[in-house]
């Protein structure tokens, strides 16, 4: 700082040469931030008012303020300034457990992993034959650990075995889905998932074994309760979810992606706070024996993939 003062919430300007005041608010202020204060309160007198007008114009113009008004103690003749929030340097760390590997291992890996993926299919057909439970724990680690919109993980998982509550899911879901299929439903998505024998009907919610219903987060919470906003909530809840939906697949398990609409019900029955909006459900278990999917099929890949 140019100008030596400490660094306290207020500062008297008066032992300030009139001429310096602009630049001893900036360095101030700058100060004041970098050591953490919200607020600052600088005394000008209360006079004629133009140290106050230099003052104040020296706060407005500041890049750290946010916002400055008049004290509310008159006979000061002050201002109070809000300074933006301070900001930390990032904490970076070396990069480690990862592996480098040649160019013949990552074809082969890339292969056997596409290969894999590629069995991959929507199953609405279960067994009641049970999945451990660190099976899905494992699963749920691999989802938790995906990317999002500055870090701020905005879903929650609800692991959802006990069967009252399934069917009361189940109970739920399809009373949505018969008035969705029968009047909300436009005439085009009828016809589109026509192909997918999909109706109002959804046994599975209570045959397979586990569901898994995740929530995206639209704020969370810091430590002292107050809310912080969160972003890219859909793009990262996607990516987490699709990274689950893999992880059952890895470990030999079939699931089916289930969105009723509307899912606020979810909230009620799994006891989830408002600002927790269903993303959807995910069920997960073993085919039944007799299990049947649609005879679909991809679109060509390179109808879907443009390399430049």
């Amino acid at each position: 700082m140019t100008h030596r003062v400490p660094i306290e919430g207020t500062l008297d300007l008066h032992t300030f040469a009139p001429r310096d005041v602009a630049a001893v608010v900036a360095d101030y202020v700058a100060e004041a931030h970098s050591h953490g204060f919200a607020e600052v309160r600088l005394i000008h007198g209360r006079g004629i008012g133009v140290q106050r007008r230099a003052v104040q114009t020296a706060l407005e113009r500041h890049p750290l303020v946010l916002e400055c008004w008049d004290a509310p103690e008159a006979h000061l003749g002050a201002t109070v300034a809000r300074l933006a929030a301070p900001t930390m340097p990032p904490h970076l760390v070396p990069l480690t457990g990862f592996g480098c590997l040649g160019d013949d291992e990552m074809r082969e890996r890339a292969a056997q992993f596409r290969d894999d993926l590629s069995r991959r299919r929507s199953v609405r057909q279960f067994s009641d034959r049970p999945v451990p439970n660190d099976v899905i724990d494992a699963c749920l680690r691999v989802a938790v650990s995906a990317p999002s919109g500055a870090n701020q993980q905005p879903w929650h998982f609800v692991v959802v075995t006990d069967p009252e509550t399934k069917k009361r899911i189940r109970r739920k879901a399809e009373e949505e889905e018969r008035a969705f299929y029968r009047g909300r439903a436009p005439d085009d998505w009828l016809d589109a998932v026509a192909p997918l024998g999909t109706d109002e009907h959804k046994p599975f919610l209570e045959d397979a074994p586990c569901l898994i219903v995740v929530f995206a987060q639209s704020h969370g919470l810091d430590t002292d309760g107050r809310t912080v906003k969160h972003y890219y909530v859909h793009e990262s809840v996607g990516i987490a979810t699709g990274m689950l939906i893999t992880a059952v697949h890895r470990a030999g398990l079939a699931s089916l992606t289930h969105t009723p609409s509307p899912m606020r019900f979810l909230n009620d029955i799994l006891d989830r706070p408002p600002h927790e909006r269903p993303f959807l459900i995910l069920v997960v278990g073993h085919p039944a024996a007799d299990a049947r999917v649609p005879n679909i099929t991809r679109k060509p890949f390179d109808s879907v993939v443009t390399l430049r």
